[in-house]
This record gives C-alpha cells, structure tokens and sequence, in this order.
C-alpha cells in the first residue's frame, strides 16, 4: 500500500491535464512545459505521482516528473478501468477520472517509473508509425479488391492505388528492419531466445522486447498477460525470468 506517500491522481488528455489529491482537492492545468513547471511547485518530497498509460499524452509528462526527481507510476489504464467498476462508479469526468486514480493508487502496490533510453523511446515512436502505416496499407489493399470488383473502369485509380501500397510496403520494410537493429543494440539476447519459440515470429518478438524494456517490467508471464489484456495459459513464456 502507498498510505504514507502522498499521492496524486492525474488524468491527462491533449490539452489539460486533471489532479486529485485529498490534500489539495481537484485542479486543472495545461499539458505543457508551463502547467509542468506550475504542478511541480506544489509537489512535496513524499510524492507519489500516479498516472494511465495514454499513449503519446501521458509521456512527455513522466519524462519530465522523472527527470525532476519525482517519483512517478505509470498504471494500465484496465486496470483503473476495472478498479472504478468495482465501485459501481457511474459518472465519468476528467475530476472523477482523476480521483479514481488517486484511490487506485492508495488501494494498490504501484511499479515505479524508469525513464526510457533513447532506443527505448526510438522503438516505441517506430511501432506506433509501424501500426498507423499497417492501417493504411489494409486500407489501399481494400480498394485495390473494390477496383477489381468493378473491373478497374479507373486505369489512374488503379495505378495510383499501386503506387501508394508499393511505397507503404518499403516504409512498412525500412521500419521493421530498423526496429531489429535497435533491438539487436540491446537486446540480442532476449531476441534469440524469443524466436527459439515454437510459432514466435520476428515482429512479435520485436514487439515483446520494447513494450516490456526486455521484460524487465515484469516478473511473470502472468503479469505480461494482465498489461496486454490476454488470458493467461501454460505456455513457454511461464519462464519468463529466464528471458531477464
């Protein structure tokens, strides 16, 4: 339990981000360098800064409450989610969001924020562009199919549709081979073991290794199974301590 830090709620979102703490009540500041600066002023040396996963929004902030000092937890936003279930909470706003967090964080044992290394953060922007490019790709390959449905009646359309999966093909390649190298810089070891796996292919592998820093974020693959919302089964990935 954290009952004897101080802990503060935060519900960040693109342009505001909302504080909960039973000190100080409900505030709300901007979701920048500015309202960093202005939180960080109230912020005592017993803090415990508490916080979802939300993607791009909640990163540059724990990069700079870190960097700072401060310590800071970064929890899965399912598991918040199932926390204020529980309650039977019906009202949602950025203010109650906000204090579900700060109870959460109260009622539970919470992992500590390590800032991510350079590589760390390269492969985690690379496997968002890699997802937002796969999208498109399934996109342009749906309307290459609609095209031959109709009998391509469009040469230009058709040609056009060619070239833009051509060129999302080769970012799709130089991506992923980027990744590997990444990986390969700090996590050789962990790869090969990983594609020793019955069925593991390469990108899978790839992705394991960034999203859990080489599983060092996770002691069991029990744990691994609940931060990516999978059932959890007797697999080879139960030694997960033998991939640390």
């Amino acid at each position: 339990m954290n009952k004897d830090r101080k802990i503060y709620g935060i519900d960040i979102s693109k342009s505001v981000f909302d504080v909960y703490c039973e000190a100080t009540g409900h505030i709300q500041l901007n979701n920048d360098e500015k309202g960093f600066k202005s939180f960080l002023k109230t912020l005592p040396k017993t803090a415990l800064v508490v916080m979802e996963a939300t993607g791009y929004y909640h990163y540059r902030f724990a990069q700079f409450l870190h960097k700072k000092g401060v310590s800071v937890s970064v929890v899965n936003p399912l598991s918040v989610k199932r926390f204020i279930q529980m309650k039977l909470t019906k009202i949602k706003t950025d203010k109650s969001d906000a204090k579900a967090i700060y109870e959460y964080g109260i009622m539970n044992d919470l992992p500590i924020y390590s800032a991510l290394t350079d590589v760390q953060a390269e492969c985690l922007q690379l496997f968002r562009l890699l997802d937002t490019y796969l999208k498109k790709r399934t996109q342009t390959k749906n309307k290459l199919h609609g095209e031959d449905v109709l009998g391509i009646p469009s040469k230009y359309v058709y040609k056009s549709l060619q070239r833009d999966l051509k060129h999302l093909n080769k970012e799709v390649q130089g991506i992923e081979l980027r990744l590997l190298e990444l990986v390969k810089q700090d996590q050789q070891h962990q790869l090969t073991l990983l594609k020793s796996i019955p069925g593991m292919g390469v990108k899978t592998a790839l992705f394991l290794i960034v999203i859990t820093d080489g599983f060092k974020k996770f002691e069991t693959a029990s744990q691994l199974c609940s931060y990516c919302s999978l059932p959890f089964f007797r697999t080879p990935l139960n030694s997960i301590k033998y991939l640390n």
